[in-house]
């Protein structure tokens, strides 16, 4: 039961959650335009697969993975909306610098500072979203805010890949960032700082401690350890293939880039962006119910969703119909049940992690989550299956790329076993509670 506080009102709330939701578009546009500029940037800089592997990711994740706990950190510390602010601001104006490096090492270090910007704004919001909405309707809201990315998704590989075609990728990179000017005035001046465990029946802040020994007393707990590490593998597998998908359309089903960026983002961005609202509407309910839904929702949604991954990059070409000039290949129907299903893991891991961390905790524990996350995803995902394609091609020739996105495809396996530890634990946790309460 919800502890009595007043409430901040409808418009405050959504209106928060509705600029973090823009925010985080645009953030990730900034990520995922990248999948339509491996191709350009490519031939501009004579880069090779492991090299943009490199700029896609790793670049950005080693800062991200540094910073993130001292990100989180503030986050538990300081006023949230400001530093929420202060992090969009110097996110734009980094991305705007990367359209205006010369060389590729410059683009690694533009990258690296607007991986330091972000680094902040993930574990800010959801620690805002935490103290927003109540439990009950916190998987929603949380769905609505990771849902914000896959829909900047159509923006990022359908608009951008027009942008890049008949802009350049250079000047794409200066409008990506334009938004995030706006966006961070209007988080300085117009939104006010939600009380802190408002929505905790008791919630005594704890004594201050070292930065350190807060995350190793929570990483010391064996759920949400286990949680933690399913999260970035989760990402590993969905970020390889939402970072290679238009070039593997390119190269394995002869689509031109234009082509390709578009049906990978109305595929999995819109697709993907429905999962993800499902999955968050559907969480709130079940959960009522039993909280186990919290950790079986991801355990059925990474399960379909790695069946119909696979059966999509080992689907052969075809057509399924023409769309004007577009002929739509056969295999984007698997392409789109992958995208529904495996990002069922999000809305519902998010919201256990919420319940399982104290308030002044929440911006600490959702930064280590985003540093597995970028580790494991943003950096290794993209990296791996460039290094993969390069050491394949000898063998497969333009097909190297379908089979490096299988195997980094099959890490889908490991969130699965993780996540039904993290389930046995919970049963096991309940078990226990329930002889207590019968004991007394």
């Amino acid at each position: 039961m919800a502890r009595a506080t007043p409430s901040p009102g409808l418009w405050h709330s959504h209106g928060l959650l509705f600029l973090m939701a823009l925010m985080y578009a645009d953030n990730f546009v900034g990520r995922q335009i990248l999948a339509v500029m491996i191709e350009p940037i490519k031939q501009e800089f004579g880069a090779s697969d492991s090299a943009m592997g490199l700029i896609s990711g790793l670049a950005f994740a080693a800062v991200y993975a540094v910073l993130g706990l001292p990100a989180g950190r503030l986050a538990d510390r300081l006023p949230r909306t400001r530093l929420l602010a202060a992090s969009c601001l110097l996110w734009a104006l980094a991305t705007m610098a990367c359209g205006l490096a010369g060389g590729f090492l410059v683009l690694i270090l533009a990258r690296m500072a607007v991986a330091t910007a972000e680094a902040p704004a993930t574990p800010t919001a959801f620690s805002l979203i935490a103290d927003l909405y109540p439990p009950h309707r916190r998987s929603f809201a949380i769905s609505c805010f990771t849902a914000a990315p896959t829909f900047a998704a159509l923006i990022g590989l359908a608009g951008g890949a027009w942008l890049v075609e008949t802009h350049g990728w250079r000047t794409t990179f200066i409008l990506i960032g334009l938004p995030g000017l706006l966006i961070a005035a209007l988080l300085a001046v117009t939104v006010r700082e939600p009380q802190r465990g408002r929505w905790e029946i008791s919630h005594v802040p704890a004594a201050p401690q070292g930065m350190l020994r807060t995350a190793l007393e929570l990483w010391r707990e064996p759920a949400l350890r286990c949680l933690l590490v399913a999260g970035g593998f989760c990402t590993l597998s969905g970020y390889a293939l939402a970072m290679w998908n238009a070039s593997f359309l390119v190269r394995s089903h002869d689509l031109s880039l234009q082509q390709a960026g578009l049906l990978a983002g109305l595929v999995g961005g819109g697709v993907a962006a429905i999962g993800t609202l499902t999955s968050g509407w559907l969480t709130d309910r079940l959960a009522q119910r039993s909280r186990l839904w919290l950790i079986g929702i991801p355990l059925l949604g990474n399960l379909i969703g790695g069946l119909a991954i696979a059966a999509y990059l080992l689907w052969p070409a075809g057509t399924l119909l023409h769309w004007g000039a577009l002929a739509v290949p056969t295999a984007l129907l698997w392409c789109a049940l992958a995208c529904f299903f495996s990002v069922w893991w999000v809305a519902p891991s998010y919201t256990l992690i919420t319940h399982l961390a104290a308030p002044d905790r929440r911006g600490t524990v959702m930064a280590m989550q985003t540093i597995l996350s970028t580790i494991l995803g943003v950096g290794l995902g993209p990296l791996a299956t460039g290094m993969l394609s390069d050491l394949l091609l000898p063998a497969f020739g333009q097909e190297s790329l379908r089979h490096a996105l299988l195997a980094t495809s099959a890490t889908v396996v490991l969130p699965m076993l993780l996540l039904w530890r993290v389930y046995r634990l919970t049963v096991r946790q309940q078990a226990l509670a329930l002889n207590a309460t019968a004991a007394s």
